[in-house]
């Protein structure tokens, strides 16, 4: 009888436990808000920040690595190589779902005649930021396979390959005139701390 009355004692405890558990993921989501990134094809390899920290890709920011971000004001940054950074300030309302256009204007500077040298990058995660020169120039699959090639002026420039998650990666090329290099290497895991904000400087 004793023992009866203990599983009973169990069951209500669990039961009350489980409650507690959804009741906090329901309010946990009824404080978050969602961005959805809408995009055309051309930007669809846009990199997205937010509050200066980098995320990922906009078309990869869906499904199981949607977007939740705290209600309150937050500072959206889209870019992509030769095209035009585009900054938004945004003001989410908790529970709801904002929908973020993507329509980079294309930068009307043209590449160096002078960009001669090529650089190839094949690195794992192939997700990961690319960043010359303290610019960010765009994905590591970018810039792998057969016709993917970064162009670059002959000289040094300082290369860095960066995840959140993960250790970054930085080296310095010396290209030379009409030269191809190609960076191989897999990144570190390691915490988004040891990562720090991945944010260009123009």
């Amino acid at each position: 009888m004793v023992d009866l009355l203990r599983l009973k004692s169990l069951a209500v405890i669990t039961v009350l436990c489980s409650t507690g558990f959804i009741g906090s993921l329901r309010a946990e989501h009824r404080v978050l808000a969602e961005i959805r990134f809408v995009a055309n094809k051309a930007n669809k390899n846009a990199g997205v920040w937010v509050d200066g920290q980098y995320l990922g890709y906009v078309k990869e920011l869906n499904g199981d690595k949607k977007v939740l971000l705290l209600a309150g004001k937050h500072e959206i940054a889209l870019k992509q190589a030769w095209y035009q950074d585009d900054i938004q300030q945004v003001l989410l309302e908790p529970g709801k779902t904002y929908e973020v256009k993507v329509a980079l204007a294309k930068d009307l500077r043209t590449p160096s005649p002078d960009a001669t040298g090529e650089l190839k990058i094949n690195a794992i995660p192939d997700r990961a930021a690319v960043f010359v020169d303290d610019q960010f120039a765009g994905h590591v699959n970018e810039f792998d396979g057969v016709g993917k090639a970064m162009l670059l002026t002959p000289g040094q420039h300082r290369v860095r390959i960066a995840l959140p998650g993960y250790l970054p990666f930085q080296t310095v090329v010396d290209l030379h005139p009409h030269q191809k290099l190609k960076i191989e290497t897999e990144l570190i895991k390691g915490s988004i701390a040891d990562a720090g904000a991945l944010v260009s400087q123009k």
